[in-house]
């Protein structure tokens, strides 16, 4: 039976229409009120002849047979609605980063090829520049945010379009061999997206499996599950343009459960998120990294009563240091932080769990069934307790390849021994006991000396110190060591730590030789949106480091 993202929330729905399937402040939208509005929005894109034009079949792994849907929001209902109405038009919704600059955005549009752009009022000076670049076609349209931004030329409001359409159901058939597409950008270079026919990403990313870690075979089967499982009220924080946001949100739908989104939706406002925490008794959080961890546990220290609902705290694509760990577990003792390893273009990897049975996690991670460690050169499995780093990887549910790109794909995802997997590019080593130990990530590693310095490494050792907010690591260049190690460093407000003092604490964590060499204080530490190091950012910087 073929199953597809917009296939589950349709059964959902069916069965429990009225359930909240969204809420943000006094907005709450139905699961039936979802269907709604998104057959409503899936047969204006049909309208205007977006939808499928070739099948799978008849494709390369690189290679898309679909229209393709750019989404430029932050956090809202209308970008759900906007993701869920796409795939029933049998469209591929992909994310757009906000923070682009012109020529990025040029980039992004000419590689993906938008036959529609769903954006929010506040971004229309942002696409201004970039439309001459598209077919008079393009379908544009607006969502309205309350700014003052009037419609750009061509462009439609998206409230009144959607409206007005049809909301029978969509006279397309969808696939399971349809496109979830998520853009990735930083350690793949230039965006790339990353393309998955949708049946495996619903394995891999969006909850498809059960207890039992078999595939979900049927929609009865979702549909049993949303019945039988408790009902959890789920908050991604991180933005849905981002990867796990958008992911977190989808695997709501596909359980059964509300999303909730923050009142402030473009930035993190602690205050706020603590405050709709507790409002809408949430349940399970997701957040990136110390750059969330490190200012909601400063929050929560004063208003401790505002996160006893959760139950679950979901880390994901940067590490969550020990002390933020604990100091969340002493809040809310009865809830278990869940770090995941993982990247847009495998799903989880590896996960390490703390708290719950009242013990702390292990340093190593838990190893999914259909992970691997493959050696240098991607040619052949390590055993648990190999000599040396290995690649982390992944085989079975793992995405088709890159869009519009045969060379980067064959890179990513080697075929051994028929067996096709996906390298994202993580070092790590698999121990006798076959837990995972975890390095960094390739395109973070600074040769120094002729020794591979893993940044994330360096980075916590230095985080150990109290006096430190934030911190990201960096190579440049030198003279001496090829390349040398430096840290940018946010101190803690009122702190003023030395250089001895950080390197006296690094050093009790990690080899001589990984120490920096130079480091640089500032008030702020730059990062992207979604929590994640901007690496560009941070080698800009690092020449100003002493």
């Amino acid at each position: 039976m073929a199953i597809t993202i917009g296939d589950v929330q349709e059964a959902i729905a069916a069965a429990l229409p009225e359930r909240a399937a969204i809420v943000q402040d006094d907005r709450r939208i139905s699961y039936a009120e979802l269907t709604n509005r998104t057959r409503r929005l899936a047969n204006l894109l049909l309208a205007h002849g977006i939808t499928a034009h070739a099948e799978r079949a008849d494709l390369k792994g690189w290679e898309s047979g679909q229209d393709h849907v750019a989404i430029l929001m932050h956090n809202c209902a209308e970008y759900l609605e906007a993701l869920m109405g796409s795939y029933k038009a049998r469209a591929v919704p992909f994310n757009v980063n906000y923070r682009y600059v012109t020529e990025e955005l040029a980039y992004l549009f000419g590689d993906a090829r938008p036959r529609a752009v769903i954006y929010q009022a506040r971004f229309t000076e942002m696409l201004r520049p970039v439309l001459s670049g598209l077919p008079d076609d393009v379908l544009l349209l607006q969502v309205a945010d309350g700014t003052d931004a009037e419609l750009l030329p061509r462009a439609l409001d998206y409230e009144t379009a959607v409206s007005t359409a049809s909301d029978a159901a969509p006279a397309v058939t969808a696939s399971e061999d349809d496109i979830y597409c998520m853009y990735t950008g930083g350690t793949t270079g230039m965006p790339k997206g990353v393309l998955w026919r949708q049946a495996d990403c619903i394995a891999a990313n969006l909850d498809g499996k059960g207890r039992d870690g078999r595939l979900m075979p049927t929609l009865e089967d979702f549909v049993a599950r949303a019945h039988r499982r408790t009902h959890n009220n789920v908050l991604p924080a991180p933005p849905f343009m981002h990867g796990a946001g958008c992911q977190t949100a989808l695997s709501a739908f596909c359980s059964g459960n509300t999303v909730i989104i923050p009142g402030v939706p473009d930035r993190l406002d602690t205050a706020d998120l603590l405050a709709t925490i507790a409002r809408e008794k949430v349940a399970m959080l997701l957040i990136i990294g110390d750059a969330y961890g490190r200012p909601m546990l400063e929050a929560a220290r004063k208003s401790p009563e505002s996160l006893q609902s959760l139950t679950a705290i979901y880390n994901s694509g940067a590490i969550l240091s020990p002390a933020i760990k604990a100091g969340l577990l002493e809040l809310v003792p009865g809830a278990r932080i869940i770090d995941a390893l993982g990247a847009s273009e495998s799903g989880p990897q590896a996960h390490q769990i703390t708290g719950a049975d009242g013990k702390d996690a292990a340093p190593s991670f838990r190893v999914a069934v259909d992970a691997a460690v493959l050696n240098d050169d991607r040619t052949a499995e390590l055993a648990p307790g190999h000599d040396g780093y290995g690649w982390l990887a992944k085989r079975g549910t793992v995405p088709l390849g890159y869009l519009n790109d045969p060379e980067k794909t064959a890179e990513t995802f080697p075929t051994i021994d028929g067996v096709r997997y996906v390298v994202p590019g993580d070092r790590v080593r698999l121990l006798a006991d076959g837990t995972l130990e975890f390095h960094g990530r390739e395109s973070f590693t600074i040769n120094s000396g002729g020794e591979k310095i893993f940044a994330e490494e360096v980075e916590q050792a230095i985080k150990r110190h109290p006096e430190v907010a934030d911190v990201v690591v960096t190579g440049r260049a030198s003279e001496r060591w090829g390349q040398e190690v430096v840290a940018i460093v946010q101190p803690a407000a009122g702190a003023e730590p030395t250089r001895q003092d950080l390197l006296a604490e690094a050093a009790r964590h990690i080899a001589r030789y990984k120490l920096p060499k130079a480091f640089l204080f500032m008030d702020a530490i730059q990062r992207g949106p979604s929590g994640k190091t901007d690496a560009k950012w941070a080698r800009a910087r690092a020449g100003d480091a002493t």
